[in-house]
């Protein structure tokens, strides 16, 4: 099988998954793009947006990752397990306001490391929570590697508060004091704002 930009660019699916800011130049532009890092970026512009506060972009990975986004001409969101169905819907009525299909790029952001990017447990829960959203309204001509995504999500979503706190992440967290934090990131669709980036801010629809 051919490892070229194509076969990774998942340009035949609607619903795409990557990791990182590799991940987002390796798909095929998408209308919409939505981020999601669920104990650090998404928890952070939730709190604020669910304050009704704006908040402008910062200077670590998760950011600029965002940024990048919103510089190719995407719709660019914020999502994770607290707010996707209220994402799902909004992604829906910006199709509609389209008129026609649009593409949707999850991108699941990690965790900083030394060596680029580390595969981040909740982030995969978190974009599988979009993703299986998404495919409850009807979007879902999905991609394999969103598909799993979606599928793992629903398989374990019983167990989503015990996987963010038992996680790498989520204990560092908790160490930390922050394990309020890691339960309101694992509450299940308890948000219903959506942060949107526009012109590194972000702001709830």
């Amino acid at each position: 099988m051919p490892n070229t930009p194509e076969a990774l660019a998942q340009a035949n699916y609607q619903v795409r998954l990557e990791w990182g800011e590799g991940g987002l130049a390796r798909l095929a532009p998408a209308h919409v793009v939505i981020v999601v890092q669920t104990l650090g970026l998404t928890a952070r512009v939730l709190a604020a947006a669910e304050n009704g506060e704006a908040l402008p972009v910062e200077e670590d990975a998760a950011d600029r990752l965002a940024l990048a986004a919103e510089a190719t001409g995407a719709h660019v969101v914020v999502a994770g397990i607290r707010n996707a169905a209220a994402v799902a819907a909004h992604v829906l009525d910006v199709q509609r306001s389209r008129g026609d299909r649009t593409s949707i790029a999850v991108i699941a952001v990690g965790d900083a490391d030394a060596g680029g990017p580390r595969f981040a447990v909740e982030d995969l829960l978190g974009a599988g929570a979009v993703v299986a959203a998404l495919g409850d309204l009807g979007i879902d001509h999905a991609s394999p590697d969103a598909a799993v995504a979606g599928e793992g999500f629903r398989a374990l979503r019983g167990a989503v508060r015990h996987l963010l706190t038992a996680s790498g992440t989520g204990r560092l967290r908790a160490d930390a004091g922050e394990r309020d934090l890691v339960l309101a990131a694992a509450a299940r669709d308890a948000a219903s704002v959506v942060p949107v980036l526009k012109s590194g801010v972000f702001t709830a629809v």
